[in-house]
């Protein structure tokens, strides 16, 4: 089983934006964390990073036949984004929102989220852990399917 994981804008900078909000990790970290857990889930990633929505739509339109679910943190463009909600949408998979801190516990304007709707879940204000969560939850999406009443 394969993954995609997205990184959204600015995340290249973690580490040192903000490390009282976002936390210490860089994303390299974030990443190998993540390809470790993978190895012991018995799943393959395939990791992306853009700080540009049209780079971010063009990579859902060519791994979508690679891969079996996407786990994304949009950044700011997960409230903001009606493009990247409908490249979700449009490529038909499941989906799983990841967030370092917990959007509603901030500004105002970082309560609403496009993607949230669409998504099996989000997981949001565990620092790295958020990406871990998520990468199991989708995993076991797959494994162990529930069944809606």
């Amino acid at each position: 089983m394969r993954i995609a994981v997205i990184h959204g804008p600015n995340l290249r900078l973690l580490g040192s934006r903000e490390p009282h909000v976002y936390g210490r990790a860089t994303l390299e970290e974030i990443d190998l964390s993540l390809h470790s857990l993978a190895r012991e889930l018995g799943v393959e990633l395939e990791v992306f990073q853009s700080n540009h929505e049209g780079e971010i739509l063009d990579f859902l339109e060519e791994v979508q036949s690679r891969v079996k679910g996407i786990l994304i943190n949009p950044g700011g463009l997960t409230h903001t984004s009606v493009s990247l909600r409908d490249g979700l949408v449009g490529i038909g998979l499941p989906v799983v929102e990841v967030h370092l801190s917990n959007p509603t516990a901030r500004e105002g304007f970082r309560h609403r989220s496009f993607i949230a709707p669409i998504s099996l879940g989000t997981v949001a204000g565990f620092g790295k852990n958020s990406y871990l969560l998520a990468l199991r939850g989708l995993a076991a999406h797959f494994t162990n399917p529930t069944t809606e009443s």
